[in-house]
């Protein structure tokens, strides 16, 4: 007699339900992190910071003529700032950008005053001199593959020895002859240097152009495909060109925005005081660089905003007129400066490792 056994089925209890596991990719961050992850949210903070240290200390920042003097600053600054942001985000740097101003405002002067013809003649030969020299700057980049650095480091030693000694041949003088009666300038001087009244109080039109040209600048690197290709080539070059990006017309072209913006601002500059110290604009590519690095511009490429430029160059142009305006020596102008850039590479890194851990 056999016996058989069976198997009973075997029954399967499911889990219960528990927390979802992250693995830290998709896990949703704090809304301060996110916040704080954007690069011209720090600098906000600063300035904020710099505003409110100067409004106390120094009560005649509280008027409105001189915060209309602080923005003034700030926008002759800013303007060179914004496209000096947008090549750093494409990876690349230009140290030629403060002579490089000059040169433009030279070129414009001597070619009107010593040819007596109309101021326009020079200013748009200007423009197509400023837009030359960023373009040889982008096509040597590009074609011999060294450092954006040296470069133009030999571009702002060739500018400003040019500078200095065309100037002398010309005019006999390190600084140009004034323009101010010549024809044009009147309509040069209200596109490029005039003012406007708000609330009793002039402000420079500069202002205007200035916050026009951040808002230009931000809708570019957000809404548009070459925005996209400036932070792919700033990024990683040969993986941006893998895909299909024009590296070389990209860079070429934020070297030339860079000169148009060494253009506009050296228009201003002429149009303003009539005449143009030849020596002047070495160390001005510092505070440019600077306002983009404090701006949240990496000094590797590939991120940053055209935002946060703009805070800082408004804390330069704060720290510029509120150490005026409080009766401190103008000599701590630019330890005020190492500090900020200082404090802001370092938060920057904190806030930068701190997201990455979460």
């Amino acid at each position: 007699m056999s016996m058989t056994q069976h198997a009973e089925p075997a029954v399967t209890t499911p889990p219960a339900p528990g927390p979802k596991e992250t693995d830290g990719r998709t896990a949703q961050r704090p809304l301060a992190l996110r916040m704080l992850a954007r690069p011209e949210v720090g600098v906000f903070l600063g300035a904020v910071a710099v505003y409110v240290f100067f409004l106390v200390s120094a009560p005649p920042v509280r008027d409105g003529s001189s915060m209309a003097n602080v923005l003034y600053q700030s926008s002759t600054i800013g303007i060179m700032a914004l496209p000096v942001a947008l090549l750093m985000i494409g990876g690349e740097f230009d140290l030629s950008a403060g002579v490089a101003v000059i040169t433009s405002a030279l070129t414009a002067s001597m070619l009107a005053y010593q040819l007596s013809m109309n101021i326009w003649v020079g200013v748009i030969v200007a423009l197509l001199v400023s837009l030359g020299v960023g373009l040889l700057n982008g096509w040597l980049v590009v074609r011999t593959g060294l450092p954006s650095f040296l470069i133009t480091l030999g571009s702002f030693l060739i500018l400003q020895g040019v500078n200095l000694a065309v100037t002398k041949l010309v005019t006999g003088n390190v600084a140009t002859d004034d323009i101010s009666d010549m024809d044009g300038f009147s309509q040069a001087k209200a596109i490029f240097a005039s003012s406007f009244e708000v609330g009793g109080v002039q402000v420079k039109i500069t202002v205007v152009y200035w916050l026009v040209f951040a808002a230009l600048a931000t809708w570019v690197l957000l809404r548009t495909k070459y925005g996209n290709w400036v932070f792919a080539v700033g990024g990683n070059k040969d993986s941006a060109r893998a895909v299909g990006v024009p590296v070389t017309f990209t860079k070429i072209s934020l070297f030339m925005l860079v000169g148009f913006g060494a253009w506009f601002v050296g228009m201003h500059q002429l149009f303003s005081f009539n005449t143009v110290q030849s020596g002047e604009g070495v160390g001005q590519e510092l505070i440019f660089i600077s306002a983009a690095v404090i701006g949240g511009c990496l000094l590797t490429g590939g991120a940053g905003s055209a935002i946060g430029p703009v805070f800082g160059a408004f804390m330069f142009g704060m720290v510029q007129q509120g150490i005026v305006y409080a009766g401190w020596n103008p000599d701590w102008f630019k330890a005020f400066l190492g500090v900020m850039l200082l404090g802001a590479v370092l938060i920057n890194l904190w806030i930068s490792r701190s997201v990455t851990r979460r």
